[in-house]
């Protein structure tokens, strides 16, 4: 076998610099996809839901783009196709994922499309991640693996620290909000960003990368291709069974910790909302039930008249006291301005009046209501079209209602109702959630960002510290549990500076999470197959997060929704990662049944590549 000869910084770097594009995807994904759901119009109870994808996507892709790289040659090399192939579907996905709420969609076909959209980033990204991690195996010798590795690492974490702050980065310069159902500009142009970036990754990668030919390659890896293509593979199942005890140990300590994470990637903007930043609710109405039958959708017309617009009542006018409905195109309140142009002006998204909520108490400020000053009124009742539905309506639902110039709408799939004969025959169904199309929601999801970058900071950071433990068990619990109390803090901490603490502290078991599982387990076996139990291995990454996904809604619906404040009324996010921090909790006290078979103790450059192989693996795994 031909010796690899050793590489120079600039050739070593050139192997992993497609790390930086594909990691810029991967934080975008996890911290603004759930963010991109809320905003489209999802229940927070399904939010879990949605987090199947991308676990279930890298248990299946992984081992096939794997296996299939291993046996294919062509113009473009071995790996490369696959990273071509892999980042074409993710640029144009990462495109198209944040306008899910913009191509005027129902908001169950803007979700369903969304669905897609992240099953399609989530496998191309796992199948542009899988060439880098390969490449250095094929090009680098055992003396520069570490240093290959510690590049890496840095362009990797690099990536994650600009995916996750780039909202609010760019929140500077775009506007923080936008029309209900859509994604902010600050989302959407990070996305459009991410997508280039990989791009110019890329062509880099292909510029500076020349794979070897297949005779090359098997001369370096002491391959005789004749007794390859003899050589029975391996037998999976057979494997498991003869698999180390430690295997399953740390299995379970895997499954606590991925289903922590999971709830923290799914519900942390939420959370953030309520606790830094008092972000507003809204009950926005869910369905109209007619005569026992249900039915939802965005647009509800009597006759021509829009009676709910997007889920929210619309306005017929308002009352002064108990005077007559009056219509009037303007009403100021003080230095406020209740409606303009006929309609409930919305400031950021949110306003003091809208149709649902009834009464605003004038307090003595000065009302005027068009040109005319008015005084001694003592409360605004607001008047919903909806409230004026009677046996004569004929009502109708919409898939999409765009407003023309003269005031009339262009609707488009229309489902006829049945009569209304009388009040029963018709009822509203309400449901409670935070205001995505408020300027606190989205400040908070650019926030989110910030707080999942220092999570990244302080893993690098800590995992330097876990070398100078001599216990694996000791550094292994102590940092889960450190990790708990990061979770656990977040439900004490009303302030977004504060929240830094807590997802820091996170950061610490997050370091854990990356490094000991591989670094216990890899001292557990022998080096013949070794790469088909970490391959395997990945299972307890990839179905935590999926059991996880399946009982949050479940779990979120155990809890009470906020009583008090801005949010009251909607579902009380904060305590899913407090369950979080409960199941990080579990996981570091069952650090204590693994019986680790090597007591080699452990030294900085076993952890430090431990680490570095793991965050690639876990990469393609969320």
């Amino acid at each position: 076998m031909k010796e690899k000869h050793d590489l120079s910084f600039w050739k070593l770097w050139n192997l992993s610099f497609g790390f930086f594009g594909v990691q810029i995807a991967y934080a975008l994904q996890s911290s603004q996809v759930s963010r991109i759901f809320s905003t489209i119009g999802a229940d927070p109870h399904d939010l879990s839901y949605f987090w199947i994808l991308p676990p279930l996507m890298g248990l299946i892709v992984q081992p096939i783009v794997g296996t299939a790289s291993d046996h294919t040659w062509n113009r473009f090399g071995r790996r490369l196709p696959y990273l071509i192939f892999g980042a074409t579907v993710a640029i144009i996905v990462m495109c198209l994922l944040p306008n899910a709420g913009s191509f005027g969609f129902t908001i169950s076909q803007a979700i369903i499309f969304g669905l897609i959209m992240l099953m399609f980033l989530d496998t191309s990204i796992n199948m542009a991640m899988q060439p880098f991690k390969m490449l250095v195996g094929d090009f680098v010798n055992e003396k520069q693996k570490g240093l290959a590795y510690s590049i890496q690492s840095f362009l990797c974490n690099a990536g994650s620290v600009v995916g996750y702050v780039a909202p609010f980065v760019l929140a500077w310069f775009l506007p923080k909000t936008a029309p209900e159902g859509e994604v902010p500009p600050t989302v959407t142009v990070a996305f459009y960003l991410g997508a280039a970036i990989l791009l110019l990754c890329v062509f880099y990668t292909m510029a500076k990368v020349k794979e070897m030919p297949p005779a090359e390659y098997a001369a370096y890896h002491g391959i005789d291709p004749a007794l390859a293509k003899k050589e029975p593979r391996e037998n999976l199942f057979k494997l498991l069974i003869k698999a180390p005890k430690v295997f399953w140990t740390v299995g379970v300590v895997q499954f606590f910790c991925w289903a922590a994470f999971l709830y923290m990637w799914t519900y942390s903007t939420d959370a953030v909302a309520i606790q830094g930043f008092n972000a507003p609710s809204m009950t926005a109405v869910s369905s109209v039930t007619i005569k026992g039958i249900d039915y939802s959708d965005k647009f509800l017309f009597d006759d021509d008249k829009l009676v709910l617009d997007n889920g929210n009542f619309t306005l017929a006018g308002i009352k002064l006291d108990n005077s007559e409905v009056m219509t009037p195109k303007t009403v100021v309140l003080g230095d406020v301005t209740l409606i303009k142009d006929g309609k409930i002006n919305y400031v950021d998204g949110s306003s003091v009046l809208a149709p649902h909520q009834g009464v605003i108490a004038v307090e003595g400020k000065t009302l005027m209501v068009d040109t005319v000053e008015y005084t001694g009124v003592k409360e605004i009742k607001s008047v919903s079209h909806f409230s004026q539905i009677n046996q004569d309506s004929k009502l109708k639902l919409a898939h999409i209602a765009k407003e023309r110039k003269d005031g009339k709408y262009d609707i488009e799939e229309v489902t006829e109702l049945p009569s209304v004969t009388k009040a029963d025959d018709i009822t509203v169904n309400y449901t409670t959630k935070l205001n995505p199309a408020t300027k606190e929601y989205q400040a908070a999801g650019d926030w989110n960002g910030n707080l999942l970058a220092v999570q990244g900071i302080v893993a690098v950071l800590w995992a330097i510290v876990l070398a100078r433990f001599r216990s694996r068990k000791i550094a292994y619990s102590l940092s889960l549990l450190i990790g708990a109390v990061g979770f656990g803090t977040i439900a004490l901490f009303h302030n977004q500076y504060l929240l830094f603490i807590s997802y820091g502290l996170a950061g610490c078991g997050w370091a854990a999470m990356l490094a000991m599982p591989f670094t216990i387990l890899t001292n557990a076996l022998s080096g013949k197959n070794i790469g088909a139990y970490l391959g395997l291995f990945n299972c307890t990454i990839c179905l935590p997060q999926i059991a996880a996904a399946l009982c949050g809604g479940l779990i979120l619906g155990i809890f009470p929704n906020i009583v008090s404040g801005a949010s009251a009324g909607a579902p009380n996010t904060v305590f899913m990662l407090v369950t979080s921090g409960v199941l990080m909790l579990l996981g570091a006290l069952s650090v204590w049944i693994i019986k680790e078979t090597s007591g080699e103790p452990m030294s900085k450059e076993n952890v430090k590549e431990s680490f570095t192989d793991s965050q690639e693996l876990v990469a393609e795994d969320i």
